[in-house]
Formats: structure tokens, C-alpha cells, sequence
């Protein structure tokens, strides 16, 4: 697999976002998200994507006995900020503050079984604190050899400049793909100028460009998306079929599937840009991996520009708690 370069960190082109093996989607299975993770490693997957808050903590751990043996070959993000109530995880709080990124990293760094963290992300950015405090606290571990590279999620433009004029950062995680494409106005020229590479997740619309679902009885009993994703929701699905359908067609020309086709999509956004689609089952990983083949010229993102628009998707792509989170603005000091 070729590699590209997120601000400084040198990882391969497509990463593997490991979420989903833990939580929010049915069909946990601990064995297969591990070989999942080992056919990436072999494929020349380098960057696997984590959080503190996934399965709280479980995820982190999973991880870490994925790679316990193979460390050399692994760059692992996992990102902090996001405090669950142990007795209903669903309760959520934002925590930027210096004495929490302290607290976060000791305990992610033990659910890993590391000793240092490639690339820490906010995971969420914490609207009552300055971002000059988290990132400084940030900073702080790098110092001290706990983290090497430093990112952000889901921040604003101002809040990427703010960030980075007290320590460089070197990822930006946000959704982006055919159908979320908020982050191309005035955050992907902010991230460029300041030299921040991209990592978008969620590259296939939660599944969704894929063309798998078809009604929202298509997903299993616990998954996240019937409940909490509008644009899952059946009014806002039956309209965002037109987008799949469009997409397929184009996908059936090229004799590749339409998933792979959107995912092509995104690689093709620049040499700075490396995804992380998620997945818990080594059949979907090699049909990710699969997307790196695929050649796409100015006619090719022509045709897919257009039967795609970039305000084409029905529905916000978070309920209306998940939407205040994103690009949030932090108070000055």
C-alpha cells in the first residue's frame, strides 16, 4: 500500500477506523475484529482509529491485544474528551480542561498497553474551555514522550488557527464524503494552510453509500443508525436512495462496486487526505482496500460531482445534541 503523510506522520493510505467492533453497530465478535485488524496489518494498513469512548473503553483494549505483538508496524490514534455517565452511557459530557487530558491519556495509554500514543485527538471540542488550555495540555504529553502527534475532531477553522498557534497539529478527524461535504468551504483550506492533514471518517456514510440498506428494517436489532442517524430515518433513507442508486450506476460502469466507488472518491481529495472507513469483518476490509485501485480522472469526479451534489443527502447527519458539538467555538483566556 503507498503511504501518505498526515502533519508529519507517515501512515499508510487508507487507515481502519475500529469503533464498530465495540460498539453501535450489531454483531459484535471480538475474534474477527482482531484477524480484521491483522488482515489490515498485512495489507499495509498502518493507522487503526480508536477512542476512550468506544464501548468505554473496551474498544482501546481490543486494540491493544490486536497489536500487542505487531506495535512496530502500527501507528494508533485514539482521542479523549468525551465522558460518559458509567450508569447511562448514553448521558454525555465535553472535558478539555488541563487536569482531564492528564487524566485521559494515563488511562488510554493503560487500556492500550502502551507506552506512547502515535496521534491524540480531541475528540470533541470542549465549549468552556479555550482551546489554548487543552492543546497546551496536549503539548505537555508530547513533551514527556506519552503522545507524538497531536489532532483535533470535528473543530472549526478558528479553532484549528488557535490550536495551532500553540502546538503544530498534525490531523484533522472529520466526516467527509459524498454525501457530508460541510468541511470543504473554509475548514479543508484552513487544515491545507496550516499543514494539517485530513481523516475522514466515516468515508462511506455510516454504510449507507454502499448500497446495503435499503429501509431502515435492513438494520439489526441495537444498531445505532435506526435510532439516533436522521438521515437513517425512513423519510430522509427513501430520498437518500436516489443518491446510491446514481452512484451504483456509475460504480456498475467501472465493474466496482458503489462503495468502493464513493470511497475512491475521498482518496482522491488529495495526498493529505487518509480515511478511516470502519469495519469489523475482513470481507468489507478487502473490498476497502480494494478502492485504492481505483483511478479516478477530472471526468470521472465530474460525472460523480453531478449525479452526486454536494447538498444532495436528506437529513442532518447527527441529531441535534451531536450537531452542537461539531465546530464548536471555545471562550478565550
Amino acid at each position: 500500500m503507498d503511504t501518505r503523510t498526515i502533519g508529519g506522520l507517515i501512515v499508510g493510505a487508507q487507515g481502519l477506523g475500529c469503533m464498530g467492533m465495540s460498539e453501535f453497530y450489531a454483531g459484535r465478535d471480538d475474534a474477527e475484529s482482531v484477524a480484521t485488524i491483522h488482515e489490515a496489518l498485512d495489507r499495509g494498513v498502518t493507522l487503526l482509529d480508536t477512542s476512550d469512548m468506544y464501548g468505554s473503553g473496551t474498544n482501546e483494549e481490543l486494540v491493544g491485544r490486536a497489536v500487542k505483538d505487531r506495535r512496530d508496524q502500527v501507528a494508533i490514534a485514539t482521542k479523549f474528551a468525551v465522558v460518559r455517565d458509567p450508569d447511562n452511557p448514553a448521558n454525555r459530557t465535553i472535558r478539555g480542561d488541563a487536569a482531564y487530558v492528564k487524566q485521559a491519556v494515563e488511562g488510554s495509554l493503560r487500556r492500550l498497553g502502551v507506552d506512547h500514543i502515535d496521534l491524540y485527538y480531541q475528540h470533541r471540542v470542549d465549549q468552556n474551555t479555550p482551546i489554548e488550555e487543552t492543546v497546551g495540555a496536549m503539548a505537555e504529553l508530547v513533551a514527556e514522550g506519552k503522545v507524538r502527534y497531536l489532532g483535533l475532531s470535528e473543530a472549526g477553522a478558528d479553532t484549528l488557527r488557535r490550536a495551532a498557534a500553540v502546538h503544530p497539529i498534525a490531523a484533522l478527524q472529520s466526516e467527509w464524503s459524498l454525501w457530508s461535504r460541510d468541511i470543504e468551504t473554509e475548514i479543508v483550506p484552513t487544515a491545507r494552510e496550516l499543514g494539517i492533514g485530513i481523516v475522514p471518517y466515516s468515508p462511506l456514510g455510516r454504510g449507507f453509500l454502499t448500497g446495503r440498506y435499503q429501509s431502515t428494517s435492513d438494520l439489526d436489532d441495537g444498531d445505532f443508525r435506526a435510532v439516533g442517524q436522521p438521515r437513517f430515518q425512513e423519510e430522509n433513507l427513501r430520498q437518500n436512495l436516489a443518491i446510491v442508486d446514481a452512484l451504483r450506476a456509475l460504480a456498475d460502469e467501472r465493474g466496482v462496486t458503489a462503495g468502493q466507488l464513493a470511497l475512491a472518491w475521498v482518496q482522491h481529495q488529495g495526498a493529505d487526505v487518509v480515511p478511516i472507513p470502519g469495519t469489523k469483518r475482513r470481507e468489507y476490509l478487502v473490498e476497502n482496500i480494494g478502492a485504492l485501485d481505483i483511478e479516478l480522472s477530472e471526468e470521472d469526479l465530474r460525472r460523480i460531482g453531478e449525479v452526486v451534489p454536494a447538498t444532495g443527502a436528506a437529513g442532518e447527519r447527527y441529531p441535534e445534541a451531536g450537531m452542537s458539538q461539531i465546530g464548536g467555538v471555545t471562550p478565550t483566556r
